[in-house]
């Protein structure tokens, strides 16, 4: 993509996240994932609507979300898909903390009928580096989850 204002700069890549908003060395399947960038700017577009399904589990949820996601945890999926109010043909879009969780969550949901289901590649936290910089990073270890200063 060219920026428009020749006299303008595109922002600095930030540290550990390439040119598409990925994970350096993330290998990225087109087919099963879309990068935070392009779902953020779907989700402002507005047009269609995108639901933005984060399967994080409730404490992750807790320590921080995308505003307007519905929580909806990785063991309940195959459970409670039927509570997700989706339209045909609605994009929907899955987020965990770094993309693994998603992608069994999107495959879940293809095979339970939501056809146009994608997992965010890099989740929240590529969401957190490379399209929102105001939803806080964080990380998990054995304490707990907690957020990067």
């Amino acid at each position: 993509m060219t920026n428009p204002d020749p006299t303008t700069k595109p922002p600095a890549p930030r540290p550990g996240i390439n040119a598409e908003g990925l994970p350096a060395n993330y290998v990225f399947r087109p087919e099963f994932e879309v990068t935070a960038r392009a779902t953020k700017a779907a989700l402002d577009r507005g047009t269609p609507p995108v639901l933005l399904v984060d399967v994080r589990t409730r404490e992750e949820w807790d320590l921080v979300h995308v505003e307007g996601a519905v929580h909806l945890p990785l063991d309940q999926v195959e459970r409670r898909w039927t509570e997700l109010d989706v339209e045909p043909d609605q994009p929907v879009c899955v987020i965990c903390h770094h993309g693994v969780r998603s992608l069994k969550a999107t495959l879940a949901l293809r095979q339970l009928g939501i056809a146009n289901a994608m997992s965010v590649a890099g989740g929240i936290d590529a969401w957190s580096l490379a399209a929102d910089p105001t939803v806080p990073r964080y990380e998990r270890g054995p304490a707990g989850s907690r957020l990067i200063p």
